[in-house]
């Protein structure tokens, strides 16, 4: 793009925002105006076509912190949309070359003009190059100096998983700026966690890379397991005689299946419980099903059921369950 056509152009006009638009104002209006725009969606329309590149050029340009300083200050001095040499003296309007007099030190007087025009034999320094580094350019490379090849811009996206297929994997399909993407999520992937896929981004100009494409991968919690790692964690209820006394349970399992584990014989309540590879099967390896063992309490116990608590109260009485604990807190 060259330096004429931030001159010409009212970038903010064309994506519909004021002039103190903050960038979330800024990329919303473009992502709106881009969608109804898309070559995709208006197949076989020049004027859409058209309106997209424009909308693509003012984004391009006000998305850019730098960029953006820039344009506005060359509009500023501007005065406008263009440039207007308009007559001298009282009463005229200031033209183009009245905005940089200054810059030469001179001054319109008495209806006289100073005109700025590039230096010959082979000088430097006339008023192209002046505003050049305006527009990355300077040095005698000229006020419409084109710029590089422009690298497409990062994109992001936000995706939810039902806990299982994050668990498992799974493949997902998105639409990003009229294009589908389709990838693949790895098994274990967690809440929050983000995956980066390169050059799905925005595509750059031609012979320039296309930006990438951050996806934020959002994990529905499941009711019964949790994920850490590629370890999964499921709490059991266990009876107090299991607890006790010892016992095989049953557990369930991701897969919709169980696993047989042993309780051992006077297991407390919060104690874990490792069963080898039942966890998550990730490309890092497969981890462990964990099992948080919670010793359940009755809330009502039957006249025989009550009796044999007393009878296990009275059989253990010597035993002061506390005894450790008011020892440590002595400490």
């Amino acid at each position: 793009m060259s330096g004429q056509d931030w001159i010409e152009k009212d970038f903010y006009a064309v994506l519909g925002v004021p002039k103190d638009a903050d960038a979330p104002t800024i990329k919303k209006s473009y992502r709106k105006l881009a969608r109804i725009m898309h070559p995709d969606h208006n197949p076989g329309d020049a004027k859409a076509e058209a309106k997209f590149k424009e909308v693509g050029e003012a984004y391009a340009v006000l998305s850019d912190p730098e960029q953006r300083q820039q344009y506005d200050q060359l509009r500023a001095m501007a005065g406008g949309p263009r440039f207007a040499a308009g007559p001298g003296g009282a009463g005229g309007g200031a033209g183009f070359e009245d905005l940089f007099g200054g810059l030469f030190g001179g001054a319109q007087q008495q209806g006289q003009r100073v005109r700025y025009q590039q230096a010959g034999g082979g000088q430097s320094g006339g008023f192209e190059d002046i505003l050049g580094g305006l527009f990355g350019g300077g040095g005698g490379g000229g006020f419409g100096q084109q710029r590089g090849p422009r690298p497409g811009a990062d994109l992001s996206a936000v995706t939810t998983l039902p806990f299982r297929q994050a668990a498992e994997g799974s493949t997902i399909t998105l639409g990003v700026e009229g294009r589908t993407v389709t990838t693949r999520i790895p098994a274990g992937v967690r809440d929050g966690q983000k995956i980066r896929l390169r050059g799905k981004g925005r595509p750059g100009d031609p012979g320039a890379p296309a930006g990438d494409l951050e996806i934020t991968v959002r994990v529905t919690p499941h009711p019964v397991f949790t994920l850490e790692g590629t370890n999964l964690r499921v709490t059991v209820p266990v009876a107090f005689d299991e607890a006790a006394l010892g016992a095989q349970i049953d557990v369930p399992t991701l897969d919709g299946g169980t696993v047989r584990v042993k309780v051992p014989e006077g297991t407390p309540s919060g104690r874990t419980l490792r069963v080898k590879g039942k966890g998550a099967v990730t490309p890092k390896g497969t981890g462990d099903l964990l099992v948080s063992v919670q010793v359940v309490v009755p809330q009502r116990l039957t006249a025989a059921a009550r009796e044999a608590v007393q009878a296990f109260g009275i059989a253990t009485s010597g035993e002061d369950v506390r005894a450790e604990l008011l020892a440590r807190a002595k400490v």
